[in-house]
């Protein structure tokens, strides 16, 4: 009777240690898809997709509940990107608001702020710096261009200027712009 319990004991032991090492060494820290989702997207934060951030996004896209055309700062090249991955159909955007825009950032008209903080607390990546009831300023370098800063402001001190080309946001046309160019139309 001893011996048995101590085989059994013995075995217990050995298979727990077994699956603890199994469990460390073969560990995955989540759905590698929802990773691969969450890299095309642009991080923005911003929720035009329904969504409270790019991570949430991608979880429901990788767990079927969402459409890869729900993202309005990635436009159509990210959603084309997103139907490559996941091997679907590219589909038209969602809507018209979620048509490709440039690129661009906030600017806060300084004279007309009036330092109400409601852009500081709208905006998804800390990009806006400002005391209350002092002029607040954007860190263009920071800004993903959600455009929720707008809506709260209740002065409409807050315009969006379109990004500059430069060597680092300049892209080849695509095929499309190409025709366009060509035909001038």
């Amino acid at each position: 009777m001893l011996q048995a319990i101590l085989v059994i004991t013995g075995l217990a032991i050995t298979f727990g240690l077994l699956l603890g090492y199994a469990s460390v060494r073969f560990r995955v820290e989540g759905d590698p898809i929802v990773d691969q989702i969450d890299a095309l997207l642009p991080q923005t934060q911003c929720g035009q997709c329904g969504y409270a951030g790019c991570r949430p996004y991608a979880e429901a896209i990788a767990a079927g509940e969402a459409e890869i055309n729900r993202c309005p700062p990635g436009g159509e090249t990210t959603m084309v990107a997103l139907a490559d991955l996941l091997g679907r159909d590219p589909v038209p955007l969602e809507d018209q608001e979620a048509a490709e825009k440039p690129k661009s950032v906030a600017l806060i008209i300084e004279k007309d702020c009036i330092g109400c903080t409601l852009c500081i607390q709208a905006c998804p990546v800390d990009a806006i710096v400002g005391a209350p009831k002092q002029m607040h300023t954007v860190i263009a370098e920071e800004c993903t261009g959600c455009e929720l800063c707008i809506p709260p402001c209740p002065v409409e001190c807050i315009v969006m200027v379109p990004v500059k080309p430069s060597l680092e946001t300049w892209r080849w046309p695509s095929p499309d712009e190409e025709n366009l160019l060509e035909t001038g139309t």
